[in-house]
């Protein structure tokens, strides 16, 4: 291993990747929550619905639209100001956690819409004709409908926000981006970014896995 890896110093090798795990873990759990909220509004407020709210459905699309739009790189250096405000730092692995929540929680708020969509809506009026109110028709209807949808979705946003942690290593952010950057780009050590990106496949690897077992487990039909 040595001689494939002269350059690797495999204590930051490890501390990197706990940095990047760290990132991700966060940015998934949080996404999850708010994106499944936005979601939820998104669907809830549409025409036809339970919330059918045509101005309010227009203004969470907009924040949806807008910000999943925006290339990571570049929401990262919008949001500086923000991250600063609310953590008093630009540079280190919390540092990058606003940005990757607001880059990924409209993104997977859309996945949540799509997967909502597609519950059979004889369900859910069969629900409302027998007087469930809209918290029972939430938790007991539209949730487990559209669990594998959800978790396929997660599963997803999870691997593209192991790629933006590495995005985020760019500017300081820590994880294996960071070190594959400053170690491996900048000091020419190819076999550091080598190390960096199979670490990265393999955590990408292993959340497409988990996110498969559990969908195919969730999915009755």
């Amino acid at each position: 291993m040595a001689d494939l890896f002269p350059n690797v110093v495999w204590e930051n090798m490890w501390e990197a990747t706990l940095e990047t795990l760290y990132m991700s873990g966060i940015s998934v759990v949080a996404t999850f929550v708010l994106g499944a909220i936005l979601g939820l509004l998104l669907f809830l407020t549409s025409k036809g619905n339970i919330w059918e709210n045509k101005p309010i459905n227009i203004i969470i699309s907009a924040f949806v639209n807008i910000f999943r739009s925006i290339p990571f790189i570049i929401l990262i250096v919008l949001l500086i100001p923000f991250t600063k405000l609310i953590l008093n730092t630009m540079i280190g692995e919390n540092a990058a956690l606003p940005a990757l929540i607001i880059g990924a929680a409209p993104f997977y708020a859309r996945m949540v819409e799509i997967g909502l969509r597609e519950i059979d809506k004889g369900v859910i009026e069969a629900a409302r004709s027998m007087g469930a109110k809209t918290s029972t028709i939430i938790w007991k209807v539209l949730l487990p409908e559209s669990m594998p949808a959800l978790v396929s979705g997660i599963t997803v946003t999870a691997i593209a926000l192991v790629s933006y942690t590495a995005m985020a290593g760019v500017i300081g952010a820590g994880g294996l981006g960071n070190l594959a950057f400053l170690e491996g780009f900048q000091r020419s050590q190819n076999d550091v970014t080598l190390m960096a990106t199979i670490i990265i496949l393999v955590i990408v690897f292993v959340i497409q896995f988990i996110g498969d077992f559990i969908t195919s487990k969730l999915d009755k039909r």
